[in-house]
């Protein structure tokens, strides 16, 4: 009797590749900023069509705005952090992740998104933010670090995504009233700047730029960027790029009324308006700097001051603080970009 060869073995079904399977994402969302239920919901598409593993969720809180949360996400096996919320939420996570395998993706919430329109990303589409983070690409950008010293003696460190800024711009935003910026977003500071300029804002600083050696200037706001842009379209550093190991620096000096139109009119006018097209670039040439606006570039600054002034950090109110030390550590954070 003949025995016929024995039928091969059916093909298995296709599978998403070993590597990708194993993946998994977190998502630190603050819960008053971002609808949980639909973020879920796009989510759980997302990372089937990915073949991704089941993604965990944490949700921040008044003691822990996302660092503490973020941490535990990655030793639990995170390799992408969604941050769901606002600047505050990004700014968290992104300190948390410095330096780690993990990426972070941006799920914009709020009125700033600062690093989202940095990176040109899409602001208001759900989906498409959430495609991101599960199939996007990995880009590595700079993070800023920097020391802060308060009246006290006591120093704390924190990591910055967009800029730093101190004086009347870290002013502005202690006195923005929160639940008028919960009605009215970014025309809340409308309200915070007429507050902030009725008094004396000037302040002198003594700083030392890449160790060049001290020197002293009187300015009413010093801002540190990794990334230039503000909402409203605005560029007030047109030079930053996030990946290119240096900061940006301006210090804004007016001099009573007519120093703020200069001011008004370098960073709306020239820099938001004349510097996007070649006619404007070429006008630009022919213009004369003025001094209540002064750029420069470096990779460290120390800032001292003679009494304590308000701090910012990508948008939120830090405190008071009598010296900072601020740093750029060159491709610190990855970011998930679409692919």
């Amino acid at each position: 009797m003949t025995t016929s060869p024995a039928a091969s073995p059916a093909e298995p079904p296709s599978t998403p590749d070993a590597a990708t399977a194993t993946k998994t994402a977190a998502v630190v969302y603050n819960p008053i900023k971002v609808d949980i239920a639909k973020v879920r919901a796009a989510v759980l598409r997302h990372e089937a069509e990915a073949g991704w593993g089941p993604t965990r969720f944490y949700e921040t809180s008044v003691e822990d705005p996302g660092g503490g949360i973020t941490a535990t996400a990655v030793a639990e096996g995170a390799d992408v952090v969604i941050a769901a919320g606002g600047d505050g939420t990004v700014r968290a996570v992104a300190e948390a992740l410095r330096g780690s395998h993990a990426a972070i993706a941006l799920l914009p919430s709020g009125t700033g998104n600062l690093l989202a329109r940095n990176l040109n990303l899409d602001l208001d589409h759900l989906d498409g933010s959430v495609a991101t983070a599960f199939s996007g690409r990995d880009r590595a950008i700079d993070l800023g670090l920097v020391d802060v010293e308060r009246e006290n003696g006591e120093r704390e460190r924190f990591a910055f995504v967009v800029m730093a800024g101190i004086g009347l711009d870290a002013k502005m935003l202690a006195n923005t009233n929160p639940k008028l910026k919960a009605r009215v977003g970014w025309l809340a500071y409308v309200d915070a700047i007429a507050r902030s300029l009725r008094d004396d804002n000037s302040m002198v600083i003594r700083y030392d730029l890449d160790g060049q050696g001290r020197k002293t200037m009187r300015a009413h706001t010093v801002l540190v960027g990794n990334c230039g842009l503000l909402p409203g379209n605005i560029m007030l550093l047109p030079d930053a790029a996030v990946d290119d190991g240096v900061f940006d620096i301006v210090a804004l000096r007016p001099d009573g009324f007519f120093g703020w139109v200069q001011i008004w009119v370098k960073i709306v006018w020239e820099n938001g308006v004349l510097r996007r097209s070649s006619v404007g670039r070429k006008i630009m040439a022919h213009s004369r700097e003025v001094r209540t606006v002064r750029y420069s570039k470096g990779r460290e600054i120390v800032v001292r001051l003679d009494e304590p002034q308000d701090f910012e950090m990508d948008g939120d109110s830090v405190g008071k603080a009598v010296a900072i030390k601020t740093w750029v550590d060159p491709g610190a954070l990855t970011v998930r970009v679409p692919a």
